[in-house]
């Protein structure tokens, strides 16, 4: 027998709301301490958790499983897919800032990361090679620890249940309104934020969490998998705040043009949600 509507919607609100709760606490510490790497990231860990355990409390209030969440590991081919696609949407972003000159090439870092990497005989492009391949490949493991946390609510839970009441659009929107409006309180009043004003960085953050719940969306739906969302999640934190962020020098103009909270990543990731969109109605998701 189908599950009700109702039934479903009750479930959507209890999972945000318990979501929103398990974060409130964790949250308070970063606000209190204003920043996003206080607590040696433990803070951030357990905000980051918050979706995935307000999942399984559900799940367990509503008399399911969580092995009913799809843990399935999949086609490989939409885990690389999932890593690949952040390089396709902010990696042009960055290089239009650095040859423009809305944002440049931080050459000064690179001392400080052969410093940090012992490295500091090597060549500066020696440096630069190695640092961005160890940093995309072994910095994965820290990111997707993270973001399997989220994942696991946002795209394991609240995506399938969302795609039993409502429509892709639907699912797209709501899903990306509700990721959004979690991050707020860190993004207005501590430091996740890449300088530009408030309103700026809450809008366009808004606007790329929406388009990038398109993307994440269709990803999940077509290989019944939470595991592309959260590698995709992981390669875009790990790319953007670990890579190209720290190697772009602020120019003026940057911080409204690069990182989440700028105009570039909005127009590319949108043409993603844009391509996933269609897709989805082009080929309906299978229910098997």
């Amino acid at each position: 027998m189908s599950e009700s509507k109702s039934r479903v919607w009750r479930k959507i609100v209890c999972f945000y709301g318990l979501a929103m709760l398990f974060s409130f606490g964790f949250g308070a510490f970063i606000l209190h301490a204003g920043k996003l790497d206080a607590g040696n990231l433990l803070y951030v860990t357990g905000v980051t958790w918050s979706p995935g355990l307000a999942a399984f409390a559900t799940k367990k209030l509503f008399g399911e499983s969580i092995r009913d969440l799809p843990w399935r590991w999949g086609d490989a081919r939409h885990a690389w897919l999932a890593y690949f696609i952040p390089i396709g949407y902010a990696l042009p972003v960055y290089l239009i800032a650095w040859i423009t000159g809305l944002g440049a090439f931080n050459t000064s870092i690179l001392p400080k990361i052969a410093t940090d990497f012992g490295w500091q005989n090597f060549p500066p492009a020696l440096t630069l090679f190695l640092f961005v391949l160890i940093t995309a490949t072994i910095g994965m493991v820290g990111k997707l620890s993270r973001a399997l946390g989220e994942e696991i609510g946002w795209r394991g839970f609240l995506v399938p249940e969302l795609s039993k009441v409502v429509g892709f659009p639907g699912i797209g929107l709501i899903s990306g309104l509700m990721w959004a409006l979690y991050h707020y309180p860190v993004l207005l009043f501590a430091d996740y934020n890449a300088g530009a004003p408030a309103w700026y960085g809450a809008s366009c953050f808004t606007i790329l969490a929406v388009s990038g719940s398109f993307i994440m969306a269709w990803l999940t739906l077509r290989a019944r998998s939470l595991w592309p969302a959260a590698i995709l999640h992981a390669s875009h934190n790990l790319l953007i705040q670990s890579i190209l962020t720290p190697l772009t020098k602020d120019t003026g103009p940057t911080k409204f043009i690069i990182d989440e909270f700028g105009v570039g990543l909005v127009v590319t990731v949108t043409i993603g949600a844009i391509i996933a969109w269609r897709n989805a109605s082009r080929s309906p998701f299978s229910n098997e």
